[in-house]
């Protein structure tokens, strides 16, 4: 296992299993974002490895995308995204091996964006979901306005958008949000062993079957990322999105009139 700061890396039996390690929710910084797409790049280019395993340390997945990067002022959300989580969506949804996202806790905002472009998503019985994005005036980025009607349906998709209400780990398998649950002690065992099984299987024809799938499902997901990023700065710029991270910071809900 090789240990730093951000990330926990632990490669065995053909799988490379990466924990997101910043306390204490495991919130996604320029620097995680980095790290994550700089460890994907080597499981893409090792042969030894055949299947990514993607968890959070801790009781948390993660809580999106750290707000204190953002406090400071002057960023562009538009840029932000478009050297962060744009090429990262994009990196795991082109990365020709199976990707397993293990969800050990809530998630949330961006990191809920990450999850669903991974390829498969096995939960702990005290996982949940939340968009998170509208909740401090903001739109969804990171592919959630894509993946996330594509997997649950528009209808519900909005629904939990606007109310930023929580999705729990037994509704997101019966929605296909998810497509197992486990008890939460059994989380890494059972996500190892698919992990393995997954390794074991025909890694060509599964590269193969995920870029037939980007093309019949995703074929505009780049398109779809670039104008999340429009439409993320001019949310930026609202007196709605300065009130709801004013709320955020002092625990309180927005007031919005």
């Amino acid at each position: 296992m090789s240990e730093n700061e951000l990330l926990l890396i632990e490669q065995a039996q053909g799988v490379m299993a990466i924990t997101l390690n910043r306390p204490k929710v495991n919130a996604f910084n320029k620097e995680l974002i980095l790290a994550l797409r700089e460890a994907l790049k080597q499981a893409e280019h090792d042969a030894r490895v055949r299947c990514i395993q993607i968890g959070g340390a801790g009781r948390v997945f993660s809580g999106g995308q750290d707000l204190g990067e953002f406090l400071q002022g002057g960023i562009s959300y538009r840029e932000h995204l478009l050297h962060t989580y744009n090429p990262l969506i994009l990196q795991l949804r082109a990365l020709e091996k199976p990707i397993l996202a293990a969800i050990n806790g809530p998630v949330s905002g961006a990191a809920l964006g990450v999850v669903l472009a991974c390829d498969l998503r096995i939960a702990s019985d005290q996982a949940r979901f939340v968009v998170g994005f509208n909740g401090i005036g903001l739109a969804p980025d990171s592919a959630v306005s894509l993946l996330l009607p594509a997997l649950i349906g528009l209808g519900r998709a909005t629904e939990f958008t606007f109310t930023n209400a929580s999705i729990s780990a037994e509704q997101a398998l019966a929605w296909g949000l998810v497509t197992r649950v486990v008890p939460a002690d059994e989380l890494g065992q059972q996500a190892n062993a698919w992990a393995v099984e997954l390794a074991r299987g025909p890694l060509r024809a599964m590269g193969l079957t995920k870029r037939a799938f980007n093309k019949a499902v995703l074929r505009n997901l780049s398109e779809v990322l670039d104008y999340e990023a429009h439409i993320q700065e001019v949310a930026r710029q609202s007196s709605e999105h300065q009130e709801g991270v004013s709320a955020f910071l002092e625990k309180r809900p927005p007031k919005y009139i």
